[in-house]
């Protein structure tokens, strides 16, 4: 695994589903889940996103070519998903929450819950995809996927270290800060459809880059 380029995908990957953008979503949930449950939450979810992303790391040129999608396809669709996400957040609307569980939370509500922003992320996806297909090289592809696991590992960490501290962190607190990320990933989502329009050729973009 080259040094160089597993370096710089773990940052591509850290930015994109690091610690900074799921500890809120794990924090949310441990208002409604004991300690115990919510680690069991983490390290379920997080072995679910480990399968999604070697699984779609790995077949990335093969899929990118079985459903004929482009590269500025995928930015775009990839964005806007994540634009429509980061904009609930804002709201204060949580797109992709099973509010019918919050009265009885178990294990399977709560990756459930994970699913948008975690497990299948939609910026992370659409990294993974990207990266991966950058080159006709299945070491590239083991090196996207190692970095990507690599930055999920690490999220999982700072989850079981900060358990205790998430659950008493208050709720009022948490809806500050998830309306705050909101309009921040709100902007990458945007970032991210301006990527695929240039890829594209729209004019007014030449200078993007």
């Amino acid at each position: 695994m080259n040094a160089l380029t597993y370096s710089a995908a773990f940052i591509a990957f850290f930015s994109v589903v690091g610690p900074p953008k799921v500890l809120l979503a794990f924090a949310g949930l441990a208002q409604v889940h004991d300690p115990r449950q919510l680690r069991t939450i983490a390290l379920l979810s997080t072995g679910a996103a480990v399968l999604v992303g070697l699984v779609t790391g790995i077949t990335a040129p093969y899929l990118l070519d079985l459903f004929h999608i482009s590269t500025p396809a995928l930015q775009l669709a990839g964005g806007v998903i994540f634009f429509i996400y980061a904009v609930g957040l804002v709201l204060g609307l949580h797109l992709g929450s099973d509010s019918a569980h919050q009265d009885a939370p178990d294990l399977v509500s709560g990756v459930r819950e994970l699913l948008m922003p975690y497990v299948v992320s939609p910026l992370a996806m659409t990294a993974v995809l990207i990266e991966a297909a950058a080159r006709d090289s299945f070491s590239w592809r083991s090196t996207v996927v190692g970095a990507y696991v690599s930055v999920l590992a690490l999220d999982l960490v700072c989850v079981l270290l900060l358990t205790r501290i998430l659950h008493r962190t208050h709720h009022a607190t948490i809806e500050l800060l998830g309306r705050l990320l909101g309009l921040l990933l709100a902007a990458v989502g945007v970032d991210l459809i301006l990527d695929g329009l240039y890829d594209l050729g729209v004019p007014g973009l030449a200078g993007r880059h």
